[in-house]
């Protein structure tokens, strides 16, 4: 694929944004790509496992976005396929030489949050502004092109091993990765590699590896209670939204650690069914996070104790399930030597920096750690982008110029010429 054809792809997710694990049209649209090319092609069930996933989009909303996918070009056929499968894809490129196995993890998925209609907004002047009402507002849009492209780019063979391209579902609210290490798709990789654009860093900027991060668990807290007339028998009723209102002060009330940075959020709080009914019935959402693996185990342990405490002041039921989680990122320095080497050999680098603290949490780490505790080598590579303003803000936008950017440094790291 050459540039101009690159920009078009991109454009082409950028206006079909799809959330987390709905990425029908997405999927759709990446498999068509890679048609035609010399590659091992997963899907489904062969892709990623599905079955420890919790709150999984309704079959009401998938089939919503099932319905989008075609009305936006997309082949019936293959709508309804990753509608019922799933969306994630892992294409398998073999070398022609003795070489390592290459992972590169692209997430999929957008953010659920409008895009701005600001006339001077680049992606509304240019007529690829979302139709969705979701929105890349990280750069998945630019992540799944570039694994596209390098996979067009090595489609020659002309380089030692392979690779393994895991277009991954659900990044937002690091859901998808472990589903496909559940689904044993990093198990053979030797050197697994993320990659993600740096909207605070100018196009040209390369950094080896983000470090460290943020472990983080995303939690659901359900309580069950029991309704009854809020005048006329209010104690017979047993009020989950109390117990749940109590738990929120808790979480945001739990001590800090000295031996690590923690973050802790009370997201959402749905409760009860009208306003003279005891509430039998409450669901919290609230995430931990900590650069320390263990100080966010033991901030879920004491998020579970207040849930538990609180239900049992209100006679009420608790139960805690994890929906998301994350840890932190220990690069391996010689993979990061690769790829500063290959930045350096690459035109159009302006900038490398050699490694950078991680900020947030992304689920990629899950796959670098699973390789590397199984012997193998990681890193998460970063390519500037230019944007005018924040990730997650409705005006982000890239420098297109960062996707064969992104793809050149990644063909000569995979080529193996500085190895």
């Amino acid at each position: 694929m050459d540039d101009e054809q690159l920009t078009a792809l991109r454009r082409e997710l950028h206006r079909h944004p799809e959330p987390a694990f709905a990425e029908v049209a997405t999927a759709a649209r990446i498999e068509r790509a890679l048609a035609g090319l010399p590659l091992r092609l997963r899907t489904g069930a062969d892709a990623h496992d599905l079955s420890g996933v919790v709150a999984y989009p309704a079959p009401e909303v998938l089939d919503e976005w099932e319905r989008r996918a075609v009305e936006s070009g997309v082949d019936p056929a293959r709508a309804k396929f990753f509608r019922t499968n799933g969306t994630a894809l892992v294409a398998d490129l073999d070398g022609n030489a003795p070489g390592p196995r290459w992972g590169l993890r692209v997430d999929i998925d957008a953010l659920p949050m409008r895009e701005s209609s600001d006339p001077d907004h680049v992606p509304v002047a240019r007529g690829f502004v979302s139709r969705t009402g979701a929105m890349h507002a990280c750069g998945h849009d630019a992540h799944a092109t570039i694994g596209v492209g390098l996979l067009h780019r090595l489609s020659g063979a002309n380089f030692p091993g392979s690779l393994r391209v895991l277009f991954q579902p659900a990044e937002e609210g690091v859901r998808g990765a472990q589903t496909m290490i559940d689904a044993g798709v990093a198990d053979d990789i030797d050197r697994m590699l993320a990659v993600h654009v740096a909207g605070d860093k100018p196009a040209g900027a390369v950094v080896g590896s983000f470090t460290g991060g943020l472990a983080t668990r995303k939690l659901e807290v359900r309580f069950t209670g029991t309704a009854s007339h809020a005048a006329g028998a209010p104690e017979e009723g047993r009020n989950a939204l109390l117990a749940a209102a109590v738990t929120a002060l808790g979480v945001m009330a739990l001590p800090r650690f000295s031996s690590a940075d923690t973050r802790l959020n009370v997201g959402t709080l749905v409760a009860g069914d009208g306003v003279n009914i005891v509430p039998s019935w409450a669901v919290l959402t609230c995430e931990a996070r900590a650069t320390d693996d263990d100080v966010v185990e033991d901030l879920v342990a004491r998020i579970r104790a207040v849930a538990d405490g609180a239900a049992l002041t209100q006679g009420v039921d608790a139960s805690v399930a994890v929906t998301g989680q994350s840890a932190t990122l220990a690069p391996d320095e010689e993979v990061v030597d690769l790829v500063v080497a290959a930045a350096g050999a690459t035109p159009g680098v302006t900038e490398i920096v050699r490694t950078e603290t991680l900020a947030g949490s992304d689920d990629a780490n899950l796959l670098i750690r699973h390789v590397q505790r199984r012997g193998g080598q990681g890193a998460y590579l970063m390519v500037g982008a230019s944007s005018p303003a924040p990730h997650h803000s409705a005006r982000f936008d890239i420098d297109e110029q960062a996707i064969p950017l992104g793809i050149a440094v990644l063909e000569n790291l995979i080529r193996g010429g500085h190895a």
